[in-house]
């Protein structure tokens, strides 16, 4: 296993995403930052940005993209949005290695990015490297996957057929920081306080990423229902999805397949029969949990995942693919657990 110090940029530090890497970066020992971008923020130092990581001393000051010095860095967080990765991306040093946190890397059609980006950039970025414990176990190499939004119908189940992929319904509940920091109006307080909030209803653009990871593992196009909403809460997501089982196939079949599927991967539990999944419990951790029930329907189950959405669904899961590029071990920074209450 490699041990070498490596330099890292994290672009688009301003954000929820890059206040994490650099705070799973301060518990690193193989990770010195020394570049911070943040274009609106240019000048400031880090800990006025993001006064919780007062901590973190030894950062350098945020400056612009167009005044990083390339030199200085060994590999890169992008933590920008989409359609502005891929301008950034083309213009870095081929020698670095780079961890893309937007969406400019995930769908392998340009005609699909264009429809679920708009207005489509000047060039598709096409499918990159990501590691995603609830779409990938273990038994299958780490090797250049596209990234896709974390379902709670993982890509097991369609592989091994135990699910049919006609009938998935996924019921998605996401924190706000998943909006991202900057100022929205139907991100203030009073939009979202005391109420649940539907959005993109039957159009979101998880969609497509979501069908292209369980279409590879099926073998066959995969066709989902998807419906996400917005929680007054500040991080967390959680997915409830309805599957329709094969013939003779159990919830319990199910679930025990999961169990054995994941057995060995270091973030992802598949819980005890009956324990319910809560967003609560993975808060600030890379821990994925998960869990199989009955439904009263015959021949249907329910499948329900969480994450935290700005570490096991963006940072820690960036870390975790660092880790692996680097060499090092898989884990690294990224061993807490979650905190509570």
């Amino acid at each position: 296993m490699k041990t070498d110090v490596a330099r890292i940029a994290v672009l688009g530090a301003s954000g929820y995403t890059g206040a994490e890497v650099v705070r799973l970066s301060a518990l690193h020992p193989n990770i010195k930052v020394t570049v911070l971008t943040g274009d609106k923020q240019a000048g400031k130092n880090f800990s006025d940005v993001f006064p919780h990581l007062v901590a973190a001393t030894n950062v350098p000051k945020l400056v612009k993209i167009d005044d990083v010095n390339w030199a200085d860095v060994d590999a890169a967080f992008c933590c920008l949005p989409h359609a502005t990765t891929q301008e950034v991306i083309k213009k870095l040093p081929s020698s670095l290695k780079v961890v893309d946190l937007s969406a400019d890397f995930r769908l392998k059609d340009p005609a699909q990015y264009a429809e679920c980006y708009p207005p489509s950039p000047s060039r598709h970025a096409g499918p990159s490297s990501s590691l995603d414990g609830l779409q990938h176990p273990p038994s299958r190499p780490r090797q250049r996957l596209p990234a896709a939004a974390p379902a709670a119908a993982p890509a097991p189940a369609p592989q091994a057929k135990l699910i049919l992929p006609d009938d998935i319904l996924i019921d998605a509940k996401s924190g706000v920081s998943g909006a991202g920091r900057s100022a929205k109006e139907s991100n203030l307080y009073c939009e979202i306080a005391e109420g649940i909030n539907s959005y993109a209803v039957g159009s979101h653009r998880h969609m497509p990423e979501i069908e292209q990871g369980l279409s590879e593992a099926a073998g066959a196009p995969v066709r989902i229902s998807f419906t996400p909403h917005l929680i007054n809460m500040s991080r967390g997501m959680q997915c409830t999805s309805y599957v329709k089982l094969a013939p003779g196939v159990t919830a319990e079949d199910l679930r025990a397949h999961l169990a054995a599927t994941y057995e060995g991967e270091p973030f992802v539990r598949v819980l005890a029969k009956g324990a319910i999944p809560h967003t609560r419990h993975v808060r600030g951790s890379n821990y994925a949990l998960m869990n199989v029930f009955p439904d009263r329907l015959p021949g249907r189950a329910i499948v329900i995942s969480v994450i935290d959405n700005l570490v096991k669904g963006a940072s820690g899961q960036g870390m975790q693919n660092l880790n692996l590029m680097m060499g090092w071990e898989e884990t690294t920074a990224l061993a807490q657990l979650a905190m509570f209450p």
